[in-house]
């Protein structure tokens, strides 16, 4: 007798230890985060240098051989630095086609593995394969519009290095 009561109490523990996790688990998936920030402003132009130099003039922007970075301190963790990158690009580029469009705009994202398999379920046009360097993972998608974005989940600690940020 004692054994079937431990028998059935170990099982009873263990479905509601079962639920219990599945509860919070299920929760949790239906916060997270997807696009955490803007990554990057990218724009084309005719002369991408005198566009950088009026920039550099008239508002300041310190620029590189890219463009200028943009350091700031994320929302959800005000300890950690965050970075959006401003570029101007030739108006002969490709690398925003297929798009039309004269910009293009790069999000950060959280978990781009997830996000991908969630993109995909939603038959969002994925335009390539997933790059990963020291500074992240990308990725490019296209809108209803025909817009090219660009998702990048960001290692912003070598970020930083590689564009003379500072983090804590």
């Amino acid at each position: 007798m004692k054994s079937i009561v431990i028998t059935i109490s170990t099982i009873l523990i263990s479905f509601s230890l079962g639920f219990a996790f599945k509860s919070v688990i299920s929760e949790k998936a239906q916060k997270v985060r997807k696009v955490t920030g803007i990554g990057g402003i990218f724009f084309k132009c005719k002369d991408p240098a005198k566009v950088k130099e009026w920039y550099k003039v008239n508002l300041g922007l310190e620029i590189d051989k890219y463009g200028t970075v943009f350091e700031w301190n994320q929302a959800i963790d005000s300890t950690k630095k965050g970075y959006t990158q401003w570029s101007a690009f030739s108006d002969k580029t490709k690398y925003f086609e297929p798009s039309t469009k004269d910009f293009m705009i790069n999000y950060r994202v959280e978990n781009m593995d997830n996000l991908l398999f969630e993109l995909k379920k939603a038959n969002v046009t994925i335009l390539d394969t997933l790059e990963t360097y020291d500074y992240g993972k990308f990725i490019h998608i296209m809108d209803i519009e025909g817009n090219k974005i660009e998702l990048w989940e960001p290692n912003d600690l070598h970020f930083a290095k590689i564009t003379g940020g500072v983090t804590k």
